[in-house]
């Protein structure tokens, strides 16, 4: 099993930065594509970043140039890194990782998830 705790969330103002993070633990995910969603009131969870082991990242296009996702194998931890923030980037935000390698957009290609973080960003 495995288990994930995102931390860093919290409320800025539109323009501002914050840094997530994402811990696992029990079984390690170093080798597995990790991701971070976001789910805001009434609307589908939504892939936000992507990277492999490798750290092959992929991102959705609104926040490209904005948003970083890294990860640190030895700590069995990945971040994602948000600055820029508008108050369309509100959401509760999800650390995942699935059981393959390879990088994935769908929520359904996770297994695991942790318990989300929200990210307030005020106008």
């Amino acid at each position: 099993q495995v288990q994930l705790v995102e931390s860093g969330g919290g409320l800025v103002q539109a323009g501002g930065s914050l840094r997530l993070s994402c811990a696992a633990s029990g079984r390690t995910v170093s080798t597995n594509a990790m991701g971070w969603f976001r789910q805001a009131p009434g609307k589908e969870r939504e892939f936000v970043a992507g990277t492999t082991y490798y750290s092959k990242t992929d991102y959705v296009d609104s926040v490209k140039g904005r948003f970083t996702i890294s990860r640190d194998n030895a700590k069995n931890t990945v971040y994602l890194q948000m600055n820029s923030l508008k108050p369309e980037d509100t959401a509760v935000y999800y650390c995942a990782a699935r059981l393959g390698v390879v990088l994935a957009s769908a929520p359904s290609e996770y297994l695991y998830w942790g318990q989300g973080t929200q990210v307030t960003v005020s106008s």
